[in-house]
């Protein structure tokens, strides 16, 4: 699935009650801008049999006590093996998802605070990193541009 027919899936599985799949559509270039710095229309993510998805807290070596949650996308299910996560746990799986489906996902999630995409196979040591405030001042400046009525911007349910 190419990221124009991942953005018309978003809009169409959004809650159709209220301005929502407006939004979704709004907020589209933004997804598209980001996905497109990466390598993959889908990637691999680690989750729990109940779809939450798995979270890495990550301390600042300089700064102990200064933590972020992350979460590792893959390239490929091979790699996946290789990440931080105790694959051998039959609670685990790794999925494959739409790249502008997890971005989206990463807005609905307040306790993730960026994503670590794994573009090249067979190498887990390097990875383009988008943070959560980095998507949300994009869709924020995208939105004064696009002149969206103040208020009007995302509500906290979007995802």
């Amino acid at each position: 699935m190419n990221i124009d027919q991942q953005i018309q899936q978003l809009i169409d599985d959004a809650p159709q009650e209220g301005n929502t799949p407006t939004l979704v559509a709004t907020i589209a270039p933004v997804l598209k801008f980001l996905a497109s710095q990466l390598r993959h229309a889908q990637y691999y993510i680690v989750q729990t049999l109940d779809q939450s998805w798995a979270i890495t807290t990550l301390e600042n070596q300089a700064q102990p006590g200064l933590e972020k949650n992350v979460i590792y996308a893959f390239s490929s299910l091979k790699d996946v093996s290789t990440g931080p996560y105790p694959m051998h746990d039959p609670q685990m799986i790794a999925l494959p998802l739409p790249v502008t489906h997890i971005l989206f996902q990463m807005l609905a999630t307040d306790m993730i605070h960026s994503i670590i995409f794994f573009d090249t196979s067979g190498n887990t040591a390097a990875g383009t990193e988008i943070q959560r405030e980095q998507l949300t001042g994009l869709i924020e400046s995208h939105l004064q541009q696009s002149q969206v009525p103040p208020g009007a911007g995302l509500p906290p349910n979007i995802a």
